[in-house]
């Protein structure tokens, strides 16, 4: 069997009906060409998202006899068309957040194929995203749950001093379930009360300020519990698992859950509802808005501006239950 030779790079690259070998194989090559243009620019959560995106969009170009060599238009806005009326096992439709996620998935794929040249034109310049709807928050924690969830680790073991430190920073930065396990012992500075979050979402970096209770909290568990939960292993991590590797986003979910339990908070309390509350809190309290998107990490100040229509929530139910003519 004749070798044939590689896709030529940069401005020597070929389409991709120019390879000889199977459209199995073009299609692989493809993908991790993709791969390592999206490494280069995003973060490893976002890489997942967009190959996971673009994957189930070449399945369903598959089990349409459809070629991504002669990708047309039409077949963006038709597998758009199949998201909308596409029903999951309980019968309910695909969120119009996940249909947004995989459209542009796979307007981001077509433009990298356009511009490296695998297509004589991006067919999915065109396509409009779905219109996502800006809900509030499902679930916020008032101050008095926060603090009690906060203080559910109240034994001395390893993982209590761990999960209590990990606790009081989502509290204190309101930082992403990814970051808080990506950090690293170089990422925070408890005696200056300062914590970095490297290559965020949107690939930047920001440096936030830590409370003192979470540089405390943060001090206890390096002192007294991080080498127990090495394990003999060696790592830069800030938080580690129980046997010393990385703490996972479904650790840290199963963790807050256990720990909201312990605190009888009868709220389904995930990660990302730290965050909700930390910004809607730091709003109550009077803080800029455009403090709390540094702090979230928001590249649009309209993310963060989302949190203003829960405290106008908040002061409607008020002056329902107390104007004269509230009711």
């Amino acid at each position: 069997m004749p070798r044939t030779s590689p896709l030529r790079q940069g401005n020597q690259q070929g389409s991709v009906s120019a390879r000889r070998d199977s459209p199995a194989e073009r299609t692989r090559h493809l993908l991790r060409l993709y791969r390592d243009d999206l490494c280069a620019r995003y973060s490893p959560l976002t890489v997942v998202r967009y190959l996971a995106g673009v994957r189930t969009f070449l399945a369903w170009l598959d089990e349409h006899h459809l070629s991504l060599v002669s990708l047309r238009t039409e077949d963006v806005l038709a597998y758009q068309s199949a998201l909308f009326a596409l029903r999951q096992k309980n019968g309910r439709p695909l969120g119009l957040s996940t249909q947004h996620a995989r459209v542009i998935s796979v307007k981001n794929f077509s433009r990298f194929l356009y511009r490296r040249h695998f297509l004589l034109h991006d067919p999915a310049a065109s396509v409009e995203l779905p219109r996502r709807d800006k809900r509030l928050p499902r679930t916020i924690l008032t101050r008095s749950e926060a603090q009690r969830i906060l203080d559910a680790p109240a034994g001395k073991t390893p993982p209590d001093l761990r999960d209590h430190a990990a606790l009081e920073a989502l509290y204190a930065t309101g930082i992403r379930v990814g970051e808080l396990g990506s950090l690293t012992l170089y990422d925070v500075d408890t005696e200056e009360r300062t914590l970095r979050v490297v290559l965020g979402k949107g690939r930047k970096d920001r440096y936030l300020p830590l409370t003192a209770s979470a540089a405390a909290a943060i001090e206890a568990y390096l002192v007294k519990a991080r080498a127990k939960l090495l394990c003999g292993r060696k790592s830069s991590l800030l938080f580690l698992a129980n046997h010393g590797g990385k703490l996972l986003a479904s650790t840290m979910g199963e963790i807050i859950l256990r720990r909201a339990k312990e605190a009888k908070v009868k709220k389904h309390v995930t990660p990302h509802t730290f965050r909700h509350t930390v910004a809607t809190h730091l709003l109550r309290g009077g803080a800029d808005i455009r403090h709390i998107q540094v702090l979230l990490g928001h590249a649009s100040l309209a993310t963060t501006e989302l949190y203003t229509r829960v405290v106008l929530s908040d002061l409607r139910q008020v002056i329902q239950r107390a104007h004269p003519r509230g009711r």
